[in-house]
């Protein structure tokens, strides 16, 4: 292709590069000029027109992108007319996109002037959804460039990029119960598996719950079998955590086998894929009981495509199988607490609330939190490990003595753009209304918050952060509670979506009764040493920690 300025006289026949809009002439880029568009343009005062014009060995534009899209497009697709170089595939049908990213990549290298888009590979696509497209840069393609991309294309059995149609499946559904598992988790399962499946064609035909036990579970597979399911869902009532645990343990005693246990797919680790007479069954994941994309769902659309899902399949979805996200941001939240909605991936915003209002009535006089150990207050020792950890704010309830606690802290710490104070007015009335003080004054963008005690001197930065490392709401872990040889302590960490029930509560003990309430949210971190039990409340016990500091 000759490209760049033609006189106006030769101009008949070339292609406009750049568009004329001038008195009596209106032409866009990309024109084929035909004799009586010269005449226009002379009749403007054109001399020179910036143009290209086809070679002997050339193909225009259009032409060349309806041949390479046609031979790209297998079952699936439609093709669309080119225009300007263009020429898109749409999906017909809901399915997945099967595309060959080896050729497709060696495709885009043969000339610059072929190039072809798709989609990710194994994207879930709706109908009418743009799948791929190729575009030839303008204005022309060399034969050869096009004639090598068409050989390129049907050079495979496979086409470079399809769509695998959904096809309904019959899914039966096992969950399994624990001590303190609650009925409402279990229903609300049901209604996330069941609009999974309604969203892929596909009916959730039958469930069954019974006790966290591979008898149990391989009894629930065999009466299920009578339900004529095309798959079988295990959601256990504690994550699966090798191939000889209750979940596939159940689905070996009821005839079937392990094929793979693991996927390099976060959220979505722990789901374990097997057979039962000929049929799939999924060890499901912690996160399967949230709508939010996971894992589970990758798998769960390829074999709703009738696609292979063996070993050589599932550890392929490492690159970009990093899924993991937390609530929406920077969008505004959700009102709903529930909501799922999800932003860019992110590291979540967590805040440490450091209560430093109490009276210390316990501690007979004195403030315990203006108390030395191991050569700086108690308080200073809980805003020095708040302020190392990885917490993106730290914001100190004061209260009783604030001015002297806030000069404690600040003299221990000095400036620190992370540190800031608020006071509670209504300290007397007990710790629920510092933590109520504390989670008021947290910004929208705070994802959850870690409430600190300032009487517990042991507690470090290492804590903090483990606790931090732990929060995923997604995977169900919103409450991370610390443990000490299963005895549980402080400090908690509190996903946002608690914020107004806590602020809520009252009386002296802060929101200790929610962690009950929202039992299958909570996330026992376990802690070496001693420092998530132990607070200072007495004289006795701050001598004792004053000896052990020594």
């Amino acid at each position: 292709m000759k490209f760049g300025d033609t006189p106006i006289d030769d101009a008949t026949g070339a292609i406009l590069a750049h568009s004329w809009r001038t008195s009596g002439v209106n032409f866009s880029k990309g024109r084929r000029l035909s004799a009586e568009d010269v005449e226009k343009l002379k009749a403007a005062g054109a001399t020179t027109i910036v143009a290209a014009r086809l070679e002997p060995g050339d193909i225009h534009e259009d032409q060349a992108a309806e041949s390479v899209a046609k031979a790209l497009a297998g079952e699936g697709i439609e093709v669309t007319a080119p225009f300007t170089g263009r020429c898109n595939h749409f999906a017909r049908e809901a399915g997945v996109a099967v595309i060959d990213q080896q050729r497709v990549d060696a495709l885009n290298e043969l000339d610059e002037s072929v190039t072809v888009a798709t989609l990710p590979p194994y994207a879930r696509v709706t109908p009418r959804q743009m799948v791929a497209t190729v575009k030839i840069i303008p204005y022309a393609a060399p034969r050869a460039a096009v004639d090598k991309a068409i050989e390129l294309a049907k050079a495979s059995n496979r086409p470079m990029v399809s769509v695998a149609p959904f096809k309904p499946m019959r899914a039966g559904l096992v969950q399994t119960r624990l001590p303190g598992t609650r009925d409402k988790a279990l229903d609300k399962a049901v209604v996330t598996t069941g609009n999974r499946l309604t969203s892929l064609g596909s009916t959730l035909v039958g469930e069954r719950r019974v006790d966290h036990d591979a008898a149990a579970i391989a009894a629930a597979l065999g009466e299920l079998k009578k339900e004529n399911c095309d798959i079988y869902l295990v959601a256990g009532a504690s994550a699966i955590v090798d191939r000889h645990d209750v979940v596939p343990s159940g689905i070996v005693q009821a005839g079937g086998n392990v094929i793979h246990f693991g996927l390099p797919v976060d959220p979505g680790n722990l789901l374990l894929t097997g057979e039962l007479d000929g049929k799939p069954v999924l060890g499901l994941p912690g996160c399967a009981k949230s709508p939010k994309y996971n894992g589970f769902d990758m798998v769960l659309e390829r074999l709703a495509a009738g696609l292979p899902v063996g070993r050589a399949e599932l550890v392929k979805l490492g690159s970009g199988g990093l899924l993991a996200e937390i609530s929406a941001r920077p969008q505004p939240r959700a009102e709903d607490p529930d909501s799922e909605e999800a932003g860019p991936q992110a590291a979540p915003r967590v805040a440490i609330l450091l209560l430093a209002a109490g009276r210390s009535t316990r501690m007979g006089g004195p403030n315990k939190l203006l108390q030395e150990a191991d050569g700086a207050p108690l308080v200073a020792h809980a805003a020095k490990a708040a302020l190392a950890s990885q917490a993106v704010e730290v914001v100190v309830v004061l209260g009783h003595m604030a001015d002297d606690v806030k000069a404690a802290i600040e003299k221990a710490v000095g400036t620190n753009k992370k540190l800031r104070f608020v006071t509670n007015p209504e300290f007397a009335d007990g710790l629920s209304t510092s933590v109520r003080t504390g989670v008021a004054s947290l910004g929208k963008d705070i994802d959850a918050a870690i409430v600190q005690l300032g009487d517990m001197p042991g507690v470090g930065s290492g804590l903090l952060d483990r606790l931090m490392a732990a929060f995923s709401p997604v995977e169900g872990r919103s409450i991370c509670v610390p443990t000490v040889a299963g005895k549980r302590g402080n400090p908690v960490l509190w996903d946002r979506r608690f914020f107004a029930e806590i602020a809520q509560v009252s009386g002296d003990t802060g929101a200790k009764h929610l962690i009950g309430e929202h039992a299958d949210l909570v996330c026992e971190v376990e802690m070496s040493g001693q420092a998530a039990i132990t607070d200072i409340d007495t004289p006795e016990a701050l001598a004792a920690w004053r000896a052990r500091a020594q």
